[in-house]
């Protein structure tokens, strides 16, 4: 596996698109660089990057809003950059109008992301899979959805639209404005805290659209598995949390130890070797490519 950052894949949103063509496809959330490099080593097709996990990781936030559009978009281009399989990413409800959203969009596109999501919440919006959500007209959604294909530059650059409707307004309105957004533009339906089976199969039943389904832990969507939302229709699933969830009970864990024992010596099996992190973020390669320059520095300079 070659170095994304010194061997970058040139269009990543069409592989997403040629991905997308083949089956269901799992996308696990990275809260940064490091934790891509992960899903990528391990095989996963691409990655996801989860509002709540920068707004969590690396502002310390709850995911009400809290990061601006410049701070997600530097963060998820760090995520991007840093692995040759394509990233989508959360752009919360575009942060702003819909001239707002046009920049989010380019913004996106520019630090090498593969696309994004915008949701139909009022501003400041709340986490998809708690209460107390409010959404914005199905007009201003869909001036939205217009703004951000007027945006793109890369035709393969994925635009999803995020309905937070069906927990607010009930079932058949998240329908209406699903298909109102297709109509508008989108290039992808994601409905957002269903709560059945059932539910994600009826709502694949009357949008006929490419649909991504949101695979997240203590919410309010039963946990079904890639091969069930194969079956259902849905073409992406995202894991946003899972990895960052993880990540914090290892690390709290790790560090009760620590405090008891005063010595990190038990908590070795536990820990990613040195050599096996360098393996990760090719070290090496670095150290050829560093070593390359300076040779041809040096044989410029006596020539």
């Amino acid at each position: 596996m070659s170095e994304a950052l010194l061997n970058p894949q040139t269009n990543k949103p069409a592989q997403l698109r040629a991905l997308m063509k083949q089956g269901t496809i799992a996308l696990p959330g990275a809260f940064n660089a490091i934790s891509a490099k992960i899903i990528e080593s391990v095989g996963f097709p691409g990655v996801y990057v989860s509002g709540a996990g920068l707004s969590n990781g690396v502002g310390g936030y709850p995911d009400i809003g809290f990061m601006t559009a410049t701070e997600m978009a530097t963060q998820a281009g760090y995520i991007a950059r840093s692995v040759n399989i394509p990233a989508i990413a959360d752009a919360d409800n575009g942060y702003g109008e819909a001239i707002n959203v046009f920049r989010t969009v380019q913004e996106y596109e520019r630090q090498g992301l593969s696309g994004l999501h915008i949701e139909d919440q009022i501003i400041p919006k709340r986490c998809g899979h708690l209460d107390g959500k409010q959404v914005i007209s199905v007009d201003n959604m869909r001036e939205k959805i217009a703004a951000a294909r007027e945006a793109r530059i890369n035709p393969d650059f994925l635009l999803i639209a995020r309905v937070d409707s069906k927990a607010v307004n009930g079932f058949d309105d998240a329908v209406k404005r699903a298909n109102a957004y297709m109509e508008a533009g989108a290039d992808m339906i994601f409905p957002e805290a269903l709560t059945t089976r059932e539910e994600f199969a009826e709502f694949a039943r009357q949008v006929k659209a490419p649909l991504l389904a949101n695979m997240t832990e203590f919410g309010k969507t039963p946990y079904l598995s890639l091969s069930e939302f194969e079956t259902l229709g849905y073409t992406i699933v995202i894991f946003p949390m899972t990895a960052f969830r993880i990540m914090m009970k290892a690390v709290e864990d790790g560090m009760r130890q620590l405090q008891q024992e005063g010595t990190q010596s038990n908590l070795l099996p536990q820990m990613t070797t040195r050599q096996d992190l360098y393996q990760l973020i090719h070290y090496q390669d670095y150290e050829r490519l560093d070593s390359s320059l300076a040779t041809q520095f040096s044989s410029n300079t006596h020539r």
